[in-house]
């Protein structure tokens, strides 16, 4: 665990880590997350889609993890995944002006999601806090290795045809 999800637990947030995997792009895939509690209590959960992106995957890891947490906490989220840091803390607010478009006109990608994640923020107090992938640290790790089991078990799925 990195020194600020460590001064995280200490101030009384909860701090989850989360992952997202996809075999193909789009393609089957999977994700993961590991909450701890203030009181370093942990729980984690994985599972699988047999269609998705590696985006989609990035977020329903972080839905998932801020489901898991209880209405009204704090929350440090610890992710590798720039689009879904980005998204939140540089993008939306221009987005959900323009109507769900992107400064180009386009329409903005996976707006389910990210209408998922603002309901769950909106309960919640949320931090987001980029870790790089495949640094070291043990709690990235080991949830980018359960998506990746995840990711892996859904494309068994896929191909048993």
């Amino acid at each position: 665990m990195d020194t600020r999800a460590e001064a995280a637990l200490a101030d009384g947030f909860y701090v989850a880590y989360t992952d997202g995997s996809c075999k193909g792009n789009p393609g089957p895939g999977g994700c993961a997350y590991r909450l701890y509690s203030p009181d370093r209590q942990w729980t984690e959960n994985a599972r699988q889609s047999l269609d998705t992106t590696n985006n989609k995957a990035e977020m329903w890891a972080v839905i998932d993890a801020l489901t898991a947490t209880p209405e009204g906490a704090s929350v440090l989220v610890c992710l590798d995944s720039g689009y879904t840091k980005d998204g939140i803390e540089k993008y939306l607010e221009g987005w959900i002006k323009r109507g769900w478009r992107k400064s180009d006109g386009k329409e903005v990608r996976n707006r389910d999601l990210w209408e998922k994640i603002i309901a769950l923020m909106a309960t919640r107090e949320v931090i987001f806090h980029k870790i790089k992938a495949h640094s070291g640290d043990p709690d990235n790790e080991h949830v980018d290795a359960m998506a990746s089991d995840a990711a892996k078990k859904a494309t068994k799925k896929v191909f048993r045809a």
